[in-house]
């Protein structure tokens, strides 16, 4: 089997899959509604994506969704579904492939606040809640050792410190609102303020984390918000600048930024100009290509983290938000 790239489509209610060489199309499978984000596990060739609203999004939506659905990848068929009722808004995955656990950020229900659960990937059983103490955990960042995590967390002012081993909410790290967050040489970085209709919350930028403290050791600045933020293998750190003018209710868009970091000096090394509306970026395990999906032009970005440019463009349809790579089977 090919190297692949997964592309979920938000409003197309769809994962596509793409041959990561030539960029061709291969398959195509309807969704329920609202697919977000995805996550790859090697063990089972198989795809998870999780369906966090029946329609809008974070801020205006209708009801939250409570299902993930499980593809798998060679076949490109729905193997079945994983429904964590009475948990609601599944956002962000992660797979502990030494523990073989799926980790899945909800929101708060009625009676808990946010969380992530522990899910068994055969049984969709899920093994533990650990409450982030927050509304909205929608992304989130685990250290190296998968002993604790760090959720971003989109109304509180706060990141969650959560310890995984010990199962509870280990601490705060005080930002105005976050986005994206990664984990890279004994740093999180984080993506700040919020995404949210009106002016800023606050300064614009990333802010860098000693996980060692849990606490804020530097800011890079930037002229309009984050969305993404990504760690490389190649000991880079990406983070989409999402261009944006929100006026009286009204947004306009221009066409997005891509930072490239040196993830141990925090040094900007290059920009690259990317599509708008970006909400998920990944990258190959060799950390020399980077995938960007746009979701306001339903493309994909691809990057090649050698001569930091843009290298090709995946038309990927409606909504292009979670993205999963997928290694060639060899042998």
């Amino acid at each position: 089997m090919v190297e692949m790239l997964a592309v979920v489509g938000q409003q197309a209610c769809d994962v596509r899959f793409y041959d990561a060489g030539s960029y061709e199309l291969v398959g195509k499978v309807d969704v329920p509604p609202q697919p977000h984000e995805a996550a790859y596990d090697s063990k089972r060739r198989l795809v998870y994506v999780s369906h966090t609203y029946d329609s809008g999004w974070y801020f205006e939506h209708p009801a939250k969704g409570h299902l993930v659905s499980v593809i798998d990848v060679d076949t490109r068929v729905v193997v079945r579904t994983i429904d964590l009722a009475p948990e609601n808004g599944p956002h962000d995955l992660r797979l502990d492939d030494a523990n073989d656990v799926l980790y899945v950020s909800v929101e708060a229900t009625a009676t808990e606040p946010g969380a992530l659960l522990a899910v068994d990937p055969d049984t969709g059983e899920v093994r533990r809640r650990i409450a982030a103490e927050a509304p909205g955990p929608h992304w989130f960042a685990m250290t190296a050792d998968g002993r604790r995590a760090y959720t971003s967390n989109k109304e509180a002012p706060f990141l969650s410190v959560v310890d995984i081993e010990d199962g509870r909410m280990a601490g705060r790290v005080e930002v105005p609102g976050s986005e994206g967050i990664a984990f890279a040489g004994g740093k999180v970085f984080v993506a700040a303020p919020v995404l949210a209709p009106g002016p800023s919350r606050g300064e614009t930028g990333l802010r860098v984390i000693d996980t060692a403290t849990d606490e804020i050791v530097g800011t890079v600045w930037t002229e309009h918000r984050i969305s993404a933020v990504h760690a490389t293998a190649g000991g880079l750190v990406l983070a989409a600048e999402m261009r944006a003018e929100w006026t009286e209710g009204d947004i306009t868009h221009q066409n997005g930024l891509l930072h490239v970091y040196d993830a141990a000096t925090v040094e900007e090394i290059a920009t690259v100009p990317i599509g708008t509306g970006v909400l998920t970026i990944r990258s190959t395990s060799d950390g020399a290509t980077a995938y960007v999906a746009n979701a306001f032009t339903g493309t994909v970005t691809v990057i090649d983290l050698r001569a930091f440019e843009a290298v090709h463009t995946i038309e990927a349809g409606a909504g292009a938000h979670g993205l999963a790579w997928i290694p060639a089977v060899t042998g």
